[in-house]
């Protein structure tokens, strides 16, 4: 079990090492990480998001109903409980607010997702970390860049809901927003992608998780590691309440194996670097949003054992 995880946890501190060295020691500028951030968000990791969707054949999505459920009311209750934490407890501005709560609420997918799970339950369970990774694509992601649209907004003269509308529209303008939601609609629809197609997104969508993992390196170089009650608690909510909400959720919904520990499974994986690297897109760094990151992945050494243990019994 200790070298499981250790398989699916170490290239992901070694790539974040690789940018957290360059950073320090200005081979990069990690105060100036804007072409990396552009690279990461505006190609690759649209190009990404969309294969991996569209491949999904309709089939899979149709019967992986239940799965999608679990990981769709896992994700947006822990991101609407950590939203109010942020703005009614802590008081922190709403762009840093938005950011901290991505980082808790959505697992890092598309980094652990597929070693993680394929050492459990093999190579039949890719399917389901492509659905995990296009559940969260299309529930908290849109939410998080609609939220950071309406904070970096620069006209304060207009009323709060029109401004909402209006960041709402400029996030549909984005790759990152309707690159998965094409995604669905190409794999619904049951049309196959031509093939060059396919190579030529791959080209690029492949560069994401290294790109991805490289830049919060470089972003984390330039911050400060802070363990206050914010990152504790956001630690707590990721790595502890939502893997057992997923499995209450599974059991009130009498959902059968190996479903069912594989939606757990994916939900107690430490939390992602897309809150991260959507906040430097929008010139928002959170030193509370990195330390969870780092403090998530430390962690989940503990947490993804014992949840590892709970699906085996379940």
């Amino acid at each position: 079990m200790e070298i499981m995880i250790l398989n699916a946890l170490a290239p992901v501190f070694f790539v974040m090492y690789l940018g957290y060295f360059a950073g320090r020691r200005r081979l990069v500028d990690n105060l100036n990480v804007a072409n990396l951030n552009v690279l990461v968000m505006t190609f690759a990791l649209p190009a990404a998001l969309f294969t991996a969707i569209s491949r999904t054949p309709q089939r899979v999505i149709i019967e992986n109903g239940k799965l999608m459920l679990v990981l769709t009311l896992a994700m947006l209750i822990i991101f609407v409980v950590e939203l109010l934490l942020q703005h009614r407890v802590f008081r922190v501005e709403p762009g840093k607010a938005a950011v901290q709560t991505l980082t808790v609420a959505l697992p890092n997918y598309a980094s652990v997702g597929l070693p993680l799970l394929g050492s459990v339950y093999g190579s039949q369970s890719a399917l389901s970390v492509a659905v995990a990774i296009a559940v969260g694509a299309v529930t908290v992601t849109p939410l998080t860049l609609v939220l950071l649209e309406n904070a970096t907004s620069k006209d304060v003269s207009e009323s709060p809901v029109r401004r909402f509308l209006k960041a709402t529209v400029k996030s549909l303008r984005r790759p990152i927003f309707w690159a998965p939601m094409l995604g669905v609609i190409v794999a619904l629809s049951n049309v196959p992608m031509p093939d060059v197609v396919g190579r030529m997104l791959d080209l690029i969508g492949k560069a994401t998780a290294g790109a991805s993992l490289f830049l919060t390196g470089v972003i984390l170089s330039a911050q400060r590691l802070r363990i206050n009650l914010d990152v504790i608690t956001g630690v707590l909510l990721k790595n502890v309440l939502q893997p057992l909400m997923a499995w209450g959720i599974v059991r009130l919904l009498v959902i059968p194996e190996p479903i069912a520990g594989q939606a757990i499974l994916l939900i107690a994986i430490p939390a992602g670097f897309f809150g991260v690297v959507f906040g430097v897109g929008y010139g928002v760094r959170s030193e509370e949003a990195g330390s969870t990151l780092i403090a998530s992945s430390l962690f989940s050494v503990i947490s993804l054992a014992a949840t590892i243990m709970l699906v085996a019994r379940y």
